[in-house]
C-alpha cells in the first residue's frame, strides 16, 4: 500500500466534527440531540443576502479576480471604515472563508519548523493550519479562573524564538468567549513591534461584543502597519456558514503581495457567495442589535443554568458565543461520547465538543468542554436540564 505523508498522519481530528459518527447514530435509533457542539447560528440570513442571490440573472457564473471582486472589496472596505478601521480595498484579498485567510497568512508568513505563539485555549483548527503548513504551534495558557484573560506579556515575551513568526489571537475568542480590552491589544501591539513579528487576529466574531464592551480591531492599533494582519468572514456575523467567504487584512504591502500568489494558484473565490455577501453589507444595523440582544439572553441562561450544576466550572463569555465548561469528570471526550452512545432522558441528549483539541499542550483540557450557545433560550434550558441529568448518573466521575 502507498505511504500516506506524516503530515497527513499527524493532522489532528476536529474535536467539534468528530463525534458526528456517534450522532448519528443516536439519531437513527430516535433520540433528539440538542447540538451544542458546533458553531452553527439558527439566526436567520439576511434576506437581502439571499435575494441578492435568487434574483441574479448572470448568464456566465464566471471567476472574479483572484483578490475577489472589486466591487466587494470596495464596500467592505467602506464597512470597516465606518466600524473605524482605516483600510482601502487593494489591503483586502477575499478568501474562502476565514479558514484559507489563514492558510494563505501561514503560507505567508512562516517556512518549515518556524513557529507561532497562541494563547490557549484557542480554535481549534489552528492546530491543523499549523501541521499542514509545517508550522509549531508555541501555546500560552490562559485560565478558567480569570475568564481566560490574555496571559501576562512577560509570558510571551519569554517563548520568543529566533523561529518565533507571530502572534496568534482570536478576537472575541472561539472556544472561550474572551473580548480582548484595547490596552490588551496595545500590550500586543508593543511586543511584536519590540521584537519585528506579526501579530494575527481572527477578528470574525467582531460584531457580538456585550455588556456594553466595545471590540477594538488590531487594525485600529496605530504603529504596527507593518505587523498587523486580520483574519475576517461573513460566516456568523450574517449566518452565512455555507456561504465560505472570510477574507484577510493588512495595510503591509508585501505581505498582501505574496497572498495574493497563493490566492492566484487557488484561482478565485466563489461567485455567487460573493454576490451574497456583498449585498448582506446593506443590512440595518437593527438586524445586529436584535442578535446580539438574543445572544446575551441565551448567554444568560445558560451561564446561570450552568452555574447551578454542583462541580462545573464555567467562564464568563464577553463576546462570541461560546464557552469552556470545566466538568466533574475524568475524561471530557469519553463524556461527550457517553451522552450520544449510552445516555438519554426522556429520549434526549446533548452533544458537546471536548475541550482537549482545542489545546496544544498534551493532557490539558481533558475535563473541560466547549459550549455553543447557538440555540434558542427554551432549547438550551432543556440543554443544561439533560446535562445535569447526565452528570448524576455518569459512572466515570472525577
Amino acid at each position: 500500500m502507498p505511504a500516506i505523508s506524516n503530515k497527513g498522519m499527524a493532522m489532528p481530528e476536529s474535536p467539534i466534527r468528530k463525534l458526528v459518527p456517534f450522532a448519528d447514530a443516536a439519531k437513527q435509533k430516535g433520540k433528539h440531540i440538542y447540538h451544542l457542539n458546533i458553531g452553527q447560528p439558527d439566526i436567520k440570513t439576511p434576506v437581502v443576502a439571499l435575494e441578492a442571490v435568487k434574483n441574479n440573472n448572470l448568464e456566465v457564473i464566471a471567476y472574479s479576480n483572484s483578490a475577489g471582486s472589486a466591487s466587494y472589496r470596495e464596500k467592505l472596505a467602506a464597512y470597516y471604515q465606518k466600524h473605524e478601521i482605516p483600510v482601502t480595498s487593494e489591503e483586502i484579498i477575499i478568501t474562502t472563508g476565514g479558514s484559507e485567510a489563514l492558510l494563505f497568512t501561514l503560507g505567508s508568513i512562516t517556512d518549515t519548523d518556524d513557529e507561532i505563539i497562541i494563547p490557549e485555549p484557542f480554535y481549534a483548527n489552528y492546530n491543523g493550519f499549523a501541521t499542514s503548513n509545517g508550522v509549531k504551534v508555541v501555546p500560552v495558557q490562559a485560565s478558567i479562573e480569570n475568564n481566560f484573560a490574555l496571559p501576562p506579556i512577560a509570558d510571551f515575551e519569554k517563548l520568543i524564538t529566533p523561529k518565533t513568526k507571530a502572534i496568534l489571537i482570536c478576537n472575541p475568542g472561539n472556544p472561550t468567549g474572551y473580548l480582548y480590552t484595547k490596552e490588551e491589544i496595545e500590550q500586543l501591539a508593543a511586543l511584536v513591534k519590540k521584537h519585528d513579528i506579526f501579530l494575527v487576529a481572527d477578528e470574525v466574531y467582531r460584531e457580538f461584543a456585550y455588556d456594553n464592551a466595545k471590540h477594538f480591531s488590531v487594525m485600529a492599533q496605530q504603529g504596527i502597519e507593518e505587523n498587523a494582519i486580520m483574519i475576517d468572514s461573513v460566516s456568523k456575523r450574517y449566518s452565512m456558514c455555507g456561504a465560505r467567504i472570510g477574507c484577510v487584512v493588512s495595510k503591509n504591502k508585501t505581505f498582501i503581495q505574496t497572498a495574493l500568489k497563493f490566492a492566484q494558484a487557488r484561482l478565485s473565490p466563489p461567485t455567487f457567495a460573493q454576490i451574497a455577501s456583498e449585498a448582506a453589507l446593506d443590512t440595518p444595523e437593527s438586524y445586529f442589535t436584535e442578535v446580539i440582544e438574543e445572544y446575551v439572553i441565551r448567554r444568560n441562561t445558560l451561564i446561570e443554568g450552568l452555574q447551578q450544576i454542583k462541580g462545573v466550572k464555567v467562564a464568563t463569555p464577553k463576546g462570541a458565543f461560546y464557552c469552556i465548561v470545566e466538568l466533574p469528570v475524568k475524561d471530557a471526550e469519553d463524556f461527550a461520547r457517553w451522552l450520544l452512545e449510552d445516555f438519554d432522558y426522556q429520549n434526549e441528549t446533548v452533544m458537546v465538543a471536548p475541550a482537549a483539541g482545542f489545546y496544544s499542550t498534551p493532557n490539558t483540557g481533558t475535563n473541560q468542554v466547549r459550549i455553543a450557545y447557538v440555540l434558542n433560550k427554551k432549547d438550551l434550558g432543556k440543554a443544561i436540564e439533560i446535562l445535569a441529568k447526565a452528570l448524576e448518573v455518569y459512572p466515570h466521575k472525577a
